[in-house]
């Protein structure tokens, strides 16, 4: 009996190191750069920059995930987010107010990705090529809109404080010699017991339908670690600045969306469409009506970038956005997205936000050149969807 209860133990724990090995592949990163840059890399100050550097690309991802799950693609959005987060600085220039500026330069691009869901979905032109001309486009409104000056500089202190700033600090709490922002640790409190609660309810759920919950040893490894995560990055950040809008605006949008995925008849049709297209028309699904959404929501995250980016940078350039379409894939296919559709959650691609994310900081803080960068961001890539095509392969021969 002790030996069965010990084996249920050790394959519970097997269970959750493969299920999360992404999670436990960024916890080495950390581990890795803190001793390849002599502790620099795990300092209060670094990871705050760091979670501030991911915020827009994790925005992306989110909406990305959604647009791969149904086989599709968005190469616009690098540029698509560079031209929006210019509107907004165009605005502000304008003396609009932040709050009516930041649902204009949203609604554009949604309504932009209306436009190009459209052509998508009711024309038939492939995303691919839908989506590429629109790099082009946005990559010259950008130019356009930025001419004047090469840079439009932001003045109004309030909009940097959206990517810029943190929560207040109402208080400090003094632990181990060290004052931490108060108000960060309550809310780290909050999410721990947020994540225990909402595992256990989990479980219960799936012992009241009769079906398998897994192992009690799987349980408490996947608690212990998701726990300690939070914990850990949670005291960094409270005893620098404590934590930052980025951090709110990303977890908002990611619960978001996670609940739409998860909770709500659009995102079974979404995954329905991603598992397999004909099934989902039979069964009555608007499959174009789902795409053009898609795109709309793809659309309007990358208005919340572009704002995110330009109030972290303080300017918009012409620059602005290369690249980010490129990273919002990675991070997805690293999150575990399959590359045939029908497969991904939101907060897995998150963590692959994070995990390229930390690559940059990382290489950046040893000194570790940008030529160099990109080819192990691109060794890393190829690694995960290959990973994920042998996977399913297995699982398609089994």
């Amino acid at each position: 009996m002790q030996e069965g209860k010990k084996n249920g133990f050790l394959s519970g724990v097997k269970n959750v190191t493969k299920n999360y090995a992404m999670y436990i592949a960024l916890a080495l990163i950390f581990i890795m750069f803190q001793i390849w840059s002599g502790g620099r890399f795990l300092t209060p100050r670094n990871i705050t920059n760091l979670v501030n550097q991911t915020g827009y690309i994790a925005v992306l991802a989110v909406a990305m995930t959604l647009v791969l799950i149904i086989c599709q693609i968005d190469l616009s959005i690098g540029f698509l987010t560079g031209f929006l987060g210019a509107v907004a600085a165009r605005l502000l220039l304008l003396n609009v107010p932040i709050p009516l500026t930041i649902l204009i330069v949203i609604l554009f691009g949604a309504a932009l990705g209306l436009l190009q869901g459209f052509i998508i979905g009711k024309i038939g032109v492939p995303a691919f090529v839908t989506t590429l001309a629109g790099e082009f486009a946005f990559r010259g409104l950008l130019q356009l809109i930025t001419q004047d000056k090469g840079t439009i500089n932001v003045t109004n202190e309030a909009f940097k404080e959206i990517s810029q700033g943190f929560l207040p600090d109402l208080f400090k709490i003094n632990l181990f010699g060290t004052e931490f922002h108060g108000l960060s640790l309550i809310i780290g409190a909050i999410a721990v017991a947020i994540v225990i609660l909402s595992g256990l309810r989990k479980r219960n759920e799936l012992k009241k339908y009769n079906l398998d919950p897994g192992s009690i040893g799987g349980f408490i490894t996947k608690m212990a670690f998701f726990s300690a995560l939070i914990v850990s990055l949670v005291l960094l950040l409270a005893s620098f600045n404590g934590i930052s809008w980025t951090v709110i605006i990303v977890v908002a949008v990611t619960a978001v969306y996670h609940f739409v995925l998860n909770k709500t008849k659009i995102g079974r049709h979404i995954y329905g469409m991603g598992g397999n297209l004909e099934a989902a028309k039979l069964s009555g699904v608007n499959t174009k009506l789902v795409l053009i959404g898609v795109f709309i929501s793809m659309g309007a995250m990358a208005g919340l970038s572009g704002i995110m980016i330009t109030s972290r940078m303080g300017c918009a350039q012409p620059t602005t956005g290369a690249g980010f379409e490129l990273d919002a894939i990675a991070a997805c296919y690293i999150g575990g997205v399959s590359t045939s559709g029908g497969v991904g959650r939101v907060l897995n691609s998150v963590v692959g936000a994070f995990v390229i994310m930390s690559l940059v900081n990382g290489l950046n803080l040893v000194g570790v050149g940008i030529s160099y960068q990109y080819l192990i961001k691109g060794i890393i890539f190829i690694i995960a969807v290959a990973i994920d095509v042998r996977s399913r392969g297995r699982k398609a021969l089994g």
